[in-house]
C-alpha cells in the first residue's frame, strides 16, 4: 500500500513546476535550528529580505555563552522580532543525581515555557558527559528524567533531541566522509568517540534515545540532525517508520544527504517525496552577538541559497564536503512548502504570530 501511495504521489507531484531561483525571497522559509546570541541586527535583516523565520535554541554547551545569558537574549530577540525570531529552551543535567534537581528543572522548564519557548532542547551530554557520583553514564532513557518527559509529554510540548553524534564521530579522522566532521572532531577532540572508548558506542547511545521513545509514545519529538542518523536514508527511514510522533531536522547534515545522493540520488528524492510532512528545514547557524554579526549574515544567505538549490534544482552541484558531483533533488513546490514552512508551523503553532494575528 504505501508503494501504491508513494508511486501516486509522485505521478501527481511530477505535473507541478519546479521553483525557480528567482522565487526564493518571495516564500515563506523557517529555519528551525539556529543559535543566536545578543542582538544580531544584520543577520535579521538578511533574514527579512531572504524571507526566513529562525527558531533558535538553548543548549548547554561551553562554546556558547552560559544557560542564564543564552535564555537572556532569547528572550530580548523575541520580544524585538516577535514575527520573526521564535526560541527553545533546555535544562542542565548536572548534578541530576542530586537532591532538589528534578523540581528545579521543572520550575525552570515551566517558567521558560510561560515566557513563550516554543520547545525543550535534550543534548549530547546526556550519554557523553553526564555521570553519576559513582561514576556511571547518565543516559537518557534514565528513570530520572521520566517525571520530566512525562510532564512534557502530557502538555504537547516539542522535545528536540540531539543525542549521541553522526556516526563519523566513532571513526578516525582519516575515515570520516565529511571534512566538516573531521574538522569539527579535530578541534573537539572531547567528542571524537573514536578516541573515547569510556563512554557508549553509537549505537548504545541511539537504543537509549529509541527507548526513551518507547517509554513515551505520545511525545512529540524531532530527532535533530537527521536524528543521527544522517550517515543512511534508509536508517532514518526505519525510525520515522517506527516513531509515529517524530519528526526530523536537517542541521548540520544536509550534506551527508548530498553524499549519498551523488550514488542514489532517487533514493534521496523518494525519502523526502515519503517523509515530506515530517522533515524540517535547518542549518544549525550560530552566531554571537556584535562582532560576528555581518560575517553570520553572510554566510547564512550562502547556506540558504545552496540548500536551496539542492532541494529545489535538478542542476549538478559540488560540495566542499566531499569530491562527488551531485544533483539537486528537484522536490515540488508543495513539498518544498512543507520542508521549510509548513511542517515547522504546524509543529510550533504559536512561534511565529503574524502582524495581523498580533493586532487583533
Amino acid at each position: 500500500m504505501a508503494a501504491i501511495l508513494l508511486t501516486v504521489a509522485l505521478t501527481a507531484h511530477a505535473e507541478q513546476p519546479l521553483y525557480q531561483a528567482s522565487d526564493f525571497a518571495n516564500i515563506e522559509k523557517i529555519d528551525t535550528h539556529v543559535h543566536l546570541h545578543g542582538p544580531l541586527p544584520t543577520l535579521l535583516s538578511r533574514a527579512s529580505a531572504d524571507n526566513f523565520r529562525l527558531l533558535t535554541i538553548n543548549v548547554n554547551y561551553s562554546d556558547f555563552p552560559p544557560l542564564p545569558e543564552q535564555h537572556r537574549d532569547a528572550l530580548a530577540l523575541r520580544e524585538a522580532y516577535p514575527d520573526r525570531v521564535a526560541f527553545a529552551t533546555t535544562f542542565d543535567a548536572a548534578g541530576s543525581d542530586q537532591p532538589g534537581w528534578e523540581q528545579g528543572v521543572m520550575r525552570h522548564l515551566s517558567d521558560a515555557l510561560a515566557a513563550g519557548a516554543v520547545a525543550v532542547k535534550v543534548w549530547k551530554d546526556i550519554g557523553m558527559q553526564q555521570r553519576d557520583a559513582d561514576g556511571r553514564v547518565v543516559m537518557i532513557d534514565d528513570p530520572r528524567f521520566t517525571p520530566i518527559f512525562r510532564m512534557l509529554e502530557g502538555q504537547g510540548i516539542v522535545v528536540l533531541g540531539h543525542l549521541g553524534e553522526p556516526r563519523n564521530a566513532w571513526l578516525p579522522l582519516s575515515e570520516m566522509t565529511i571534512s566538516s566532521d573531521r574538522e569539527y572532531f579535530k578541534t573537539h577532540p572531547q567528542y571524537h568517540m573514536a578516541t573515547h572508548a569510556e563512554w557508549p558506542s553509537y549505537e548504545q547511545q541511539i537504543a537509549a534515545r529509541d527507548r526513551l521513545l518507547e517509554r513515551h509514545p505520545k511525545l512529540r519529538f524531532v530527532g535533530v540532525h537527521l536524528a543521527s542518523l544522517e550517515w543512511s536514508v534508509d536508517r532514518i527511514s526505519e525510525f520515522l517508520n517506527r516513531y509515529p510522533n517524530t519528526s526530523v531536522d536537517l542541521a548540520a547534515r544536509l550534506s551527508h544527504l548530498q553524499r549519498q545522493a551523488s550514488i542514489e540520488r532517487d533514493k534521496v528524492r523518494r525519502f523526502f517525496l515519503q517523509f515530506q510532512d515530517r522533515i524540517l528545514y535547518a542549518t544549525d547557524i550560530a552566531c554571537q552577538g556584535p562582532q560576528e554579526d555581518s560575517a553570520c549574515a553572510a554566510q547564512a544567505d550562502e547556506a540558504w541559497r545552496d540548500d536551496w538549490r539542492f532541494l529545489s534544482s535538478g542542476d549538478t552541484l559540488r560540495s566542499a564536503e566531499f569530491e562527488a558531483p551531485f544533483r539537486g533533488l528537484s522536490l515540488p513546490r508543495d513539498v518544498i512548502d512543507k520542508i521549510y514552512s509548513g511542517n515547522a508551523r504546524r509543529l510550533f503553532p504559536t512561534a511565529w504570530p503574524s502582524a495581523e494575528l498580533r493586532l487583533q
